[in-house]
């Protein structure tokens, strides 16, 4: 957790995967969602958090959610459910694991009598997520790189209007792979990584995905796990998201398919595909948080797929640096397709999706949520229930969706000021020696 990115440049996953046995669940159906982190989590501590410290941190990051089940499952027809994960905090997913992360750290920091530097790399929800989580830290000093102009107002303004001696937020002149490049480069510099006693935030930090991996066990159960198979479909950009459910899957949680749904930025749909993996320039689009090429989780995937041949990793990945592609080897292909598939959808197709399911049901979906229900709703295996994972509030894209429907969703009463709040950030260049400069100068 403390590492974020092995000092090698990859990234960590456990020696060996924790089983949670089918009787475990069974009781932790109908149980508070703190109780079902408790048993995710506790496995992969291994002892290092006493049972009571870790029990009253997940207690404490999930007592302000807006809703009492934290993540409700909403049905939509027969066999297929929302799974809202925008009751936090800043109305995003990314509010479940962040609020966690932030109290781990900083429990951990003042046991070492340390202190750290926290760099993130965000396309909108993240960044707004670990500012939230962390501008009240003593022990944490929080730098956020995200694209300019390339993140709604909203997500923004829930980064940018946080005044705390904590927080710095720096815009980019690139886009989010840009943004991720450096901070992945200021990690492997490892002397800028000992001075700045750099950690990391995003879901390359295994904490985060540990936390994740919650919400999917918590849905399965509420629908019968482990007695009944269950299907997820994940709006993806980083691949984060979708691999915490591969993690319950190997806890033990019976999941039939794991569906990854992409925008017009289709890389890992392609890749799934074709088997070939290959970068072609990140389009805008109305779901930004999807705007990616670089999808940095896929390579904890390539590592479990490949039996764990961390030489064929590398050289995928080093085929990707410097030729921008890769292809996958055929059995690697082929052990990926056996639990995950994919589906794309375009903007228009997003527009009519918000604007149909609102018609049918009241509901209204944010445009990273409609890509994702569009692609479920044509994922052709549906004998196991299909949750779509709904992963941000309306609110925080409100062009889009009144674009879709006429209705400009309102952000919750405590929201209300956000757009007369003063902003705080400052612009600097894509190039992470300026980058590690400006971080330098403030820590």
């Amino acid at each position: 957790m403390l590492s974020g990115l092995a000092r090698d440049g990859g990234l960590y996953l456990p020696e060996v995967w924790p089983r949670l046995a089918d009787a475990t669940m069974e009781g932790l159906r109908g149980a508070p969602y703190a109780r079902v982190a408790y048993a995710v989590i506790a496995p992969f501590t291994a002892g290092s958090v006493p049972a009571a410290d870790l029990q009253r941190m997940i207690d404490d990051a999930y007592r302000g959610f807006d809703h009492e089940a934290v993540t409700p499952l909403v049905q939509l027809d027969a066999n297929h459910w929302l799974l809202e994960l925008f009751h936090g905090p800043t109305l995003a997913f990314k509010d479940l694991a962040m609020q966690l992360l932030a109290r781990l750290l900083d429990w951990t920091l003042a046991r070492r009598s340390l202190r750290a530097t926290v760099i993130c790399a965000t396309s909108g929800d993240t960044g707004a997520a670990a500012v939230e989580a962390f501008k009240s830290s003593n022990r944490c000093i929080l730098f956020v790189l995200h694209p300019l102009g390339c993140v709604s107002e909203v997500q923004r303004r829930q980064m940018t209007t946080v005044n705390s001696p904590a927080i710095h937020n720096l815009a980019v002149e690139g886009n989010f792979d840009d943004c991720q490049a450096i901070v992945k480069a200021l990690f492997n510099d490892v002397e800028f990584r000992d001075r700045a006693r750099l950690t990391g935030v995003n879901s390359i930090n295994w904490a985060r995905l540990t936390a994740q991996a919650v919400y999917y066990l918590f849905a399965g159960l509420s629908l019968g796990a482990p007695d009944r198979k269950v299907s997820f479909t994940v709006p993806t950009g980083n691949f984060g998201n979708v691999f915490a459910g591969y993690i319950a899957y190997k806890l033990g949680l019976p999941i039939e398919s794991l569906v990854v749904a992409s925008n017009a930025n289709d890389i890992l749909h392609r890749a799934l595909g074709t088997g070939r993996y290959e970068v072609s320039g990140v389009v805008p689009t109305m779901s930004p948080s999807m705007d990616i090429e670089i999808s940095s989780n896929f390579e904890r995937l390539l590592f479990e797929a490949s039996n764990r041949d961390a030489g064929t990793v590398r050289t995928l990945m080093t085929n990707l640096q410097q030729s921008g592609s890769f292809t996958l080897p055929p059995a690697v292909h082929a052990v990926i397709a056996q639990k995950f598939s994919s589906g794309r959808t375009d903007e228009e197709t997003t527009l009519s999706t918000i604007r149909t399911t609102f018609a049918s049901s009241a509901k209204l979906l944010d445009p990273h949520t409609a890509v994702a229900y569009s692609v479920a709703r044509s994922h052709p295996n549906r004998s196991a229930p299909m949750i779509t994972l709904a992963t941000a509030h309306p609110a925080k894209f409100p062009d889009a969706v009144e674009k879709a429907t006429g209705i400009r969703p309102s952000l919750p009463p405590r929201l209300s000021d956000l757009f007369s709040r003063p902003e705080h950030f400052v612009t600097v260049p894509n190039d992470a020696k300026a980058v590690a400069s400006h971080i330098l100068l403030r820590i």
